[in-house]
């Protein structure tokens, strides 16, 4: 009988983008992302943008890069866009890290990552273009 292997979960929100972890121990490295029925890596999912890979993937940075190599990371995303995403990525990562091992949160809080970023886009108002823009008044 196969056993499951076991992993730990992190969940991270940032504006509209919801990504959810499972970090398995004992992997080689790999890092997928999931939507659907198919699986991308998140080399490919980032593509050409560096910035954003480096920030979804800052918690292993700050634990040192050979952290990396000990885990495979299955990431499931929904909602928002590309930015948002990697930051929910990089929340759901790190509270996942600290869920596996509790000595982690002393590293990773100094630097804001298990704290969510709770801006949202604020809604537009009647009457106005934007959520503060008002429309311009003539003076005669």
């Amino acid at each position: 009988m196969a056993t499951k292997k076991k992993y730990e979960y992190g969940l991270g929100r940032r504006k509209q983008s919801t990504a959810m972890v499972k970090l398995y121990s004992g992997g080689k490295g790999n890092i997928n992302i999931v939507r659907g029925d198919k699986k991308v890596s998140i080399k490919e999912f980032f593509g050409g943008n560096s910035h954003l890979l480096e920030n979804a993937l800052y918690g292993f940075h700050i634990l040192g890069d050979s952290a990396k190599d000990r885990f495979d990371v299955e990431i499931k995303l929904s909602g928002g866009g590309i930015r948002g995403q990697a930051e929910a990525i990089k929340l759901a990562l790190s509270r996942a890290l600290v869920s596996y091992n509790s000595e982690y949160r002393t590293q990773l809080k100094p630097y804001g990552l298990l704290k969510r970023d709770s801006r949202e886009k604020e809604r537009k108002k009647y009457g106005f273009k934007k959520a503060r823009k008002s429309p311009q008044r003539t003076k005669r």
